[in-house]
């Protein structure tokens, strides 16, 4: 997964996990319940416990010590079984990895299940939970990752295809600008061919670079120094057209600055997205959240569909490059507490109070 996992670090942020039923905070502790003798994982399903008979342990050992009993429905010291699962979707990913052909088509779903000796649907549902994407959606993103390793070195385009492990190319270039964000032969020039206009300007959070591409804006990035930002540019599209300075391109660095110091505005531009299929579906669903509000990681994830991908979402988050228009800012904690932020902490704090405030 991207990022590790967040450790509560006080009872007021544990209950919180508790009460949230936070899939992230599993292993970082255990609680009991007085009333009930038990001890849980945090995402345990069983009735919410009052807060005056719960207590917190640092693992499983702990709360036997202190005379509690494991509970049946979350079994909290059972910690091979989600090792065994775990297991099972590495198994499954590198069977899918070794597979280069018929790539046109899914995986076969059938005997990845049989090879992890379970049914199609629990064998969909628990890839789906451990790593937030289907099998399809995984192989789909692993074939466009090798094909575009290939395209850096292969002789032509139809050679990186067959490498990359498509079986035709009529598909391919289908779903190509989506999955590569240009067409292939511009990405097998390292953006070559593609045109991107950009210009550095000021807001009161330091310096934001504005990139964009003829379908829309492709790059937020804010800093303190300038040209760190337009060199995280150049390594992001080493053989693009970088277009600086056009007198025309000012009204869209000003519609961004403004969005910077006033969040709630929105931006009326169009974004050129690039991302994995899951990278994007967390950032569509975070330019869903209200402008004032905040969703916890878990959040997003429930909101997806996938309760137990959240350190996947918060990988989502870290690889966004379009500040505040995709707001990622609006992510925090269970608890509500700050986690880390692409451009820094503090401009997260600054951003969410100008909302706030608005």
């Amino acid at each position: 997964m991207p990022l590790p996992q967040t450790i509560p670090d006080s009872d007021a942020a544990r209950w919180a996990a508790v009460s949230a039923r936070d899939a992230s905070a599993d292993g970082a502790f255990v609680y009991s319940v007085r009333t009930t003798g038990v001890f849980c994982r945090p995402s345990c399903p069983s009735r919410a416990a009052k807060r005056g008979n719960v207590a917190f342990h640092a693992d499983a050992a702990a709360a036997r010590a202190a005379g509690f009993r494991p509970c049946l429905r979350c079994r909290p010291d059972d910690e091979a079984q989600a090792e065994r699962r775990a297991a099972l979707v590495l198994s499954a990913c590198r069977a899918i990895d070794a597979t280069s052909d018929a790539a046109d088509d899914a995986p076969d779903l059938g005997a990845l299940a049989r090879d992890a000796g379970l049914s199609r649907f629990h064998f969909h549902r628990l890839f789906k939970a451990e790593l937030g994407v289907t099998p399809k959606a995984y192989a789909a993103a692993r074939r466009a990752a090798r094909t575009a390793e290939a395209l850096a070195g292969a002789g032509t385009v139809t050679e990186a295809i067959y490498e990359g492990g498509f079986g035709s190319s009529g598909r391919f270039y289908a779903a190509a600008p989506a999955r590569l964000g240009m067409a292939p032969s511009a990405r097998r020039r390292g953006g070559g061919g593609e045109t991107l206009r950009f210009a550095v300007g000021q807001c009161s959070l330091g310096a934001v670079l504005v990139a964009a591409t003829a379908k829309g804006v492709a790059a937020i990035t804010l800093g303190d120094d300038p040209d760190a930002l337009v060199a995280d540019l150049q390594d992001r599209f080493p053989a693009a057209t970088l277009v600086g300075g056009e007198p025309g391109f000012e009204a869209t660095v000003a519609a961004v600055v403004g969005l910077v110091e006033a969040p709630r505005t929105g931006l009326a531009l169009p974004l050129d997205i690039r991302g994995t299929a899951f990278q994007e579906r967390v950032w569509q669903a975070l330019r869903s959240i209200p402008a004032g509000t905040t969703l916890s990681y878990a959040e997003v994830a429930e909101r997806l569909g996938t309760p137990k991908a959240v350190r996947a979402v918060a990988g989502a988050c870290a690889a966004n490059a379009i500040a505040v228009a995709i707001p990622c800012h609006r992510v925090v904690r269970t608890g509500g507490g700050l986690s880390g932020y692409r451009w820094g902490v503090e401009r997260k704090r600054a951003l969410l109070a100008r909302e706030a405030q608005d």
